[in-house]
């Protein structure tokens, strides 16, 4: 591989991989499982790095990629027309412009929900991360920790209240913990 074609494949995995969470979320939200969403996402990706211009300013490549994952979306629609389940393309168009609208603020919702976390204790960070890990049951994380899952979930609570008092506090722009 030349270093021209090192660089642009550089520049593409840079902007791709900084937008693939929320392009994901937008995919995702417009289709009905995660296996749709995957096969959608690689022929984005494909799509994507396949007519890819390096001089794209990262803002212009995000409005370029969520445009062909829309595309994506509906061309694997229209090869599944047959599906009963298969959503309207008029609301397919509703769901697209509401997620591209609230793509912004989502990926601020999240950022400022990581800082957050990351403020946390780490006793209290260490039992966010456990019980929302897949398959946890409260009730065997309790009897891991010696507590009752009331008192688990008591403290679930609370920490949750605080995570959602700093990201509105991170969100309106203060920056106190």
């Amino acid at each position: 591989m030349e270093a021209s074609d090192r660089e642009q494949h550089d520049r593409f995995l840079r902007l791709f991989m900084g937008l693939e969470e929320s392009l994901r979320l937008f995919v995702r939200s417009l289709l009905l499982s995660r296996e749709e969403e995957r096969e959608v996402m690689q022929e984005t990706a494909v799509v994507l790095w396949r007519k890819f211009d390096p001089a794209l300013e990262p803002e212009a490549f995000r409005r370029w990629a969520f445009g062909v994952a829309r595309m994506e979306v509906l061309a694997f629609r229209r090869d599944r027309a047959r599906d009963r389940h298969a959503f309207g393309d008029e609301v397919l168009e509703l769901l697209s412009q509401t997620v591209l609208d609230q793509a912004d603020s989502l990926d601020a919702e999240r950022q400022a929900l990581h800082d957050c976390l990351e403020k946390l204790p780490e006793p209290q960070r260490q039992l966010i991360t456990a019980a929302y890990a897949p398959q946890v049951r409260i009730d065997q994380l309790a009897e891991q920790l010696g507590r009752t899952a009331m008192a688990v979930y008591k403290s679930l609570h609370r920490i949750r209240i605080q995570l959602m008092d700093c990201t509105q506090r991170v969100l309106a722009g203060e920056n106190s913990p």
